[in-house]
C-alpha cells in the first residue's frame, strides 16, 4: 500500500507529486500557501477528497504565516488566503466545504490568534483523518456490491491519491479484494491527463490487484462483449437530485452502461453532496489549458494553433446511476430523498 498522500510535518505540507507517477514516486513540499494553490492548479494534487486537505492545510500554513496578535487583522489576512485557496479549482466541492469548516470554527472563536493557529491545525489534522475513516467505510459498504468474479469497469483516479489515503471507488475495489472476491479490474487510460492508465493502474498493481489497461474507446467494446458486470468510479460534486460532476467521459460510460444493463455506482463521501445545487445544470464545470490534449507528457500530437475543447468533467444524471456510496450507507433513487435521510440520520 502506497503512503499517505498529503501530511502535516515540520510546518510544511508534503504530497506526493502526482504529475510524476509513475515514472517516479517524488514528495512535493509546501511551505506557503501560494504553493499549494500552485500545487492543486497544476494537478500536483488532485481528487476532490485530497483536494480538500490540501486547501485545510493550505489554511494552516497561511495562519502560521501570519504575524499579528491583533485578532481582526489576523482574520482579513486569513480571508484573503481562503478566498485564494477558494480560487484554485471550482468543480470540486470539498475545497469549498473544507475551507468552510476552517473558517467557521475560527469566526466562532472568542480566543487569542495564537490558539487559533492550533486550532486551525488540529482541525486540518482532524479533516484529514476523518477522511480516512471515510473512505474505509465507504470500501465496507460498497464492497456489498460486489460478488466473487466481477469484472469491474473504473474511470480516472478515485483511489489512495485522490484522498489522503485508502480511496473511494478503489477503496470498494480494495475492500472487496480483502475479501478475497476474485474481482477483475479494467481501468481506462482518462484522457487527456491519462490518471487512469498512470495512476489507478500503478495503485493496483503495486497492491497485486488483476487490472487490464484499455484504451477509452474500448469500454462500449467491452460490454457488448459481456465482459464488464460492474462500473465504480468517484465523484467531484453531487448534487442534491443525484446528478454528479466527475472526470470527463464518466458520461458516456454511464450511457454505455444503461444501454447493455450493467450497473453503474459511484462512491463519494457525503462532503461530496452539495444541497445547495438543484441539479447537475448548476455544477461549474472547469475548463483546463489546451496543451493537455494536444500534447501528451511533453510531446506534440496535433498540430499548432488546433481549437480545442478541454473541460475537466461532464455531468452524468441521476437516472444513469444506480447507487450512490457514501460513508452512512448506500443511497439510491430518488436521490433527492435517500441523500438527505441518509445525511440527516446520521448527523444526529
Amino acid at each position: 500500500m502506497i503512503a499517505r498522500t498529503i501530511e502535516w510535518k515540520d510546518n510544511k505540507v508534503l504530497m506526493i507529486d502526482q504529475r510524476e507517477l509513475p515514472a517516479k514516486y517524488e514528495m512535493l513540499t509546501c511551505s506557503t500557501y501560494y504553493e499549494v494553490i500552485d500545487a492543486i492548479k497544476n494537478m500536483a494534487i488532485r481528487g476532490a477528497p485530497a483536494i480538500g486537505v490540501a486547501a485545510a492545510y493550505g489554511m494552516a500554513l497561511a495562519a502560521h504565516s501570519i504575524n499579528t496578535k491583533n485578532k481582526s487583522d489576523f482574520l482579513n489576512r486569513l480571508k484573503k488566503a481562503k478566498i485564494a485557496l477558494s480560487s484554485s479549482r471550482p468543480t470540486a466541492i470539498n475545497l469549498f466545504w473544507a475551507l468552510e469548516e476552517i473558517w467557521k470554527g475560527v469566526v466562532s472563536s472568542d480566543e487569542p490568534v495564537d490558539e487559533l493557529k492550533k486550532k486551525i491545525l488540529l482541525k486540518a489534522e482532524s479533516l484529514a483523518q476523518d477522511d480516512i475513516k471515510t473512505n474505509y467505510l465507504i470500501g465496507e459498504y460498497g464492497s456489498t456490491l460486489f460478488q466473487d468474479g466481477d469484472r469491474i469497469l473504473t474511470h480516472c483516479n478515485a483511489g489512495s491519491l485522490a484522498t489522503v489515503f485508502y480511496g473511494t471507488a478503489l477503496g470498494v475495489i480494495r475492500s472487496a479484494f480483502k475479501e478475497k472476491k476474485n474481482i477483475k479490474i479494467y481501468i481506462d487510460e482518462t484522457r487527456p491527463v491519462l490518471q487512469g492508465a498512470r495512476l489507478t493502474a500503478w495503485e493496483l498493481q503495486i497492491e497485486e490487484i488483476p487490472v487490464t489497461l484499455i484504451c477509452d474507446s474500448v469500454a462500449g467494446f467491452l460490454m457488448y462483449q459481456k465482459k464488464i458486470d460492474k462500473v465504480i468510479l468517484g465523484a467531484d460534486r453531487i448534487a442534491a437530485n443525484g446528478d454528479i460532476a466527475n472526470k470527463i467521459g464518466t458520461y458516456s460510460i454511464s450511457v454505455l452502461a444503461k444501454t447493455h444493463n450493467i450497473p453503474f455506482y459511484v462512491a463519494a463521501p457525503t462532503s461530496t453532496i452539495d444541497f445547495n445545487i438543484e441539479d447537475g445544470k448548476g455544477i461549474p464545470i472547469e475548463e483546463r489549458e489546451p496543451l493537455e490534449v494536444t500534447s501528451i507528457m511533453g510531446k506534440k500530437i496535433a498540430p499548432d494553433h488546433i481549437n480545442v475543447y478541454n473541460p475537466a468533467f461532464d455531468i452524468t444524471p441521476n437516472e444513469n446511476i444506480t447507487a450512490i456510496i457514501t460513508e452512512y450507507g448506500i443511497a439510491e433513487p430518488p436521490y433527492i430523498k435517500t441523500l438527505n435521510t441518509l445525511l440527516t440520520k446520521n448527523k444526529r
